[in-house]
This record gives structure tokens, sequence and C-alpha cells, in this order.
């Protein structure tokens, strides 16, 4: 099967919440409450809705895009899920009606666009889409190329008693593309999940907001907002109109 930008989400619905689920929600759903500033926001990626139905429980009224018809019916079947307005479609092209006060794509879901000309894509479309004074919020991890090890790793976690993750990747530094699987080992068998990223410095990304008429506000080296430094392991950045 040739990969899509829903293969992802459509192989990976039914677990997402169990991989992912130990995020730091309330402290995200504090800053993005924040730079909604009581208007309206739009999440690309929005997936099982982890992040956008505790916002939208703030009152916040929360758009979402996703590829994947299957994440979207796992964030259907959740409480206040069936309201929640979806699009789905490729997120680079933000395909919505309207403009926001906060445009935001989190846990490195940007990087799921597999090449640069697509990344520029959506933030020149995001640009289209934001309010006179509103912001685009991007949660991504720096890259670390020292991790593979002549362009390969794997990684191992014990879920539980029964389970085994492994996280086996290849690495092309040309491409800055990860061609990764999660494998579960279980009693109940062998499951794989495949994905795709293309990672990009925090450098690359403000040199695509700029293309789109962004610049950078702010940048922390986490959500907590402490600094982002030479040591920082990811980052939130925060552009808004030039």
């Amino acid at each position: 099967m040739d990969y899509t930008a829903a293969t992802y989400g459509d192989r990976m619905a039914g677990v997402y919440d169990s991989f992912y689920g130990s995020v730091n929600v309330p402290k995200r759903i504090d800053v993005l409450e924040e730079l909604a500033a009581g208007g309206r926001a739009l999440e690309l990626g929005i997936g099982t809705g982890s992040f956008a139905l505790p916002l939208a429980a703030r009152g916040v009224e929360v758009h979402g895009i996703d590829a994947s018809e299957a994440m979207v019916e796992q964030l259907r079947a959740k409480a206040g899920g069936a309201e929640a307005p979806v699009t789905i479609g490729d997120f680079a092209d933000v395909e919505v009606e309207g403009t926001y006060s906060l445009i935001y794509v989190l846990n490195n879901t940007l990087f799921m666009l597999t090449e640069q000309e697509e990344q520029v894509r959506c933030f020149e479309n995001v640009a289209a889409h934001l309010d006179a004074s509103g912001v685009f919020l991007v949660d991504a991890f720096v890259p670390d190329v020292t991790r593979f090890d002549r362009g390969r790793e794997v990684r191992a976690r014990l879920p539980d008693l029964e389970t085994v993750r492994l996280d086996v990747s290849t690495h092309d530094p040309m491409q800055q593309l990860v061609d990764f699987r999660h494998v579960l080992v279980s009693e109940a068998g062998i499951r794989v999940f495949p994905a795709k990223l293309r990672y990009a410095w925090p450098s690359e990304l403000d040199l695509m907001a700029r293309l789109a008429g962004l610049r950078l506000r702010e940048r922390w080296g986490d959500w907590d907002r402490t600094a982002f430094t030479s040591k920082s392991e990811g980052h939130v950045s925060v552009y808004e109109r030039a």
C-alpha cells in the first residue's frame, strides 16, 4: 500500500490515546485558551480531540482539520465530540472558512507533512486564515540527528507486563525524512503502525514564517515557558503577522 496523509491516523486511531494520553494536557490548554483571547481557534491535525475538546469545554470555539476519518470517529465518540466542527482533508491546505484568533499544531504534527513545500504551503495558508491580531502556535521537537546510528534507530519500551513496544526508524539526512514504525508485540500478536515525518529546525520554521508574512513573537523551551536554549529538546513557538 502507498503511504498517504491519512495512513498514520487510519492505522493509529484505535491506540492513539493510549500511546500519547500522558502528555500535560491542562498546562497546554491554559496556554491555548490565553492565546485564543476569546476568539475562534483552529487545530491542525485535530486527531482524537485530546486538546480540542478540553479547550472547547472552556468556552473556546474550536474547529479542526484532519486527514483521517478514523481519527475523527474517535473524537466523535467522546463527550462533546459530536458537535465539534471538523474538516476532513490535508491540513497543509487549511481548507476552512473565515479567520481565527489562534491556529495551532501540536505534538510534532507539523512534521507529518513530509515535504518542505507542504510545510511552506501550510504556513502560507495559516497566515491567510489568521485574524489581524491572530497567532500561529507550533509545538515540535528540536531535531537530534545523533540518535541515529548509520541512519537507523531502534528503541524498546515495556508499557505493561504483556506488551513490548518497539520504535524502529530510518533517517535520510538529505531530505530530513524519518521513516518509522511503531511495533506492538503481545500475546495477541504483532501490530505495526507506519509513519513518516520531515523534521525542520526552528530557524527553518522561522524562515517559512517569514515567507508567509509572519514573524516569531516568542519561543519557549516547553509549555512552562522556560527559556529556549541550545539545550532545549523541544520548542513552543508563537508566530504573528509581520
